[in-house]
């Protein structure tokens, strides 16, 4: 099955962020804080790293800028919130959509995700996103007792993302070069120090409207 890859890591993700949003329920609001706290650290030391990787910092920063002013222009945190305000029934609930953007940029952005993915589609070898599913199914549990259910529906996007790279591996491989994924990591990771910042409540970034910049980086890196 060239999609079981895709399929194995959205299941760990459900199953890692299901146990989190069990174990969240029996912990006292100051040791979930406390977590949080930590949690946010390890986040940030995560976004620090993959930003490291990026060649070419005018990319980095012409993706921020045009990407904030789409993502602005289009209010995507505003939609997501008010889906996730329909997810749980009407009432406002801002930590349902940081769980899920949260999660969502942590398991979308990196090398693993987007060279597992060809490699399931190309040579049928799926260690890598097993190898991937295992770091996420934990990262979903934990992610989820602090910032709940939001997590889960990560898996979404994720199995949507990494299914298409699988099956368009063989027509997308000649352009995803290394510098283009190394691109790719930095401005993701910039949004995952963003994520970190807001979970140390440092910031109030809307980080949702940053995310078109991965899109646009894709671009720069194909004319550039």
């Amino acid at each position: 099955m060239v999609l079981m890859g895709a399929v194995v890591n959205c299941l760990a993700i459900l199953l890692g962020g299901a146990v989190g949003i069990l174990l969240k329920k029996g912990l006292p609001e100051k040791i979930s804080t406390t977590i949080m706290g930590g949690l946010g650290l390890c986040v940030l030391y995560i976004g620090i790293s993959g930003s490291l990787s990026g060649e070419n910092v005018l990319i980095a920063i012409i993706s921020i800028a045009i990407g904030a002013f789409l993502g602005e222009w289009l209010d995507l945190d505003g939609r997501l919130n008010r889906l996730g305000q329909l997810f749980k029934g009407g009432a406002a609930d801002s930590t349902f959509a940081q769980g899920f953007i949260s999660a969502s940029l942590l398991f979308c952005v990196g090398a693993m995700a987007i060279i597992g993915s060809l490699q399931s589609g190309l040579t049928a070898n799926h260690e890598t996103l097993f190898a991937k599913s295992l770091i996420d199914g934990i990262a979903a549990l934990v992610l989820a007792s602090s910032l709940g259910a939001g997590v889960m529906l990560s898996a979404v996007p994720v199995l949507i993302y990494e299914g298409a790279l699988t099956l368009l591996a063989k027509a997308i491989e000649p352009y995803l070069t290394t510098s283009m994924i190394n691109e790719i990591t930095c401005v993701g990771s910039l949004l995952i120090i963003g994520i970190a910042f807001n979970m140390l409540g440092v910031t109030k970034l809307k980080i949702m409207n940053y995310v078109p910049a991965i899109i646009i980086t894709i671009f720069l890196c194909l004319f550039i």
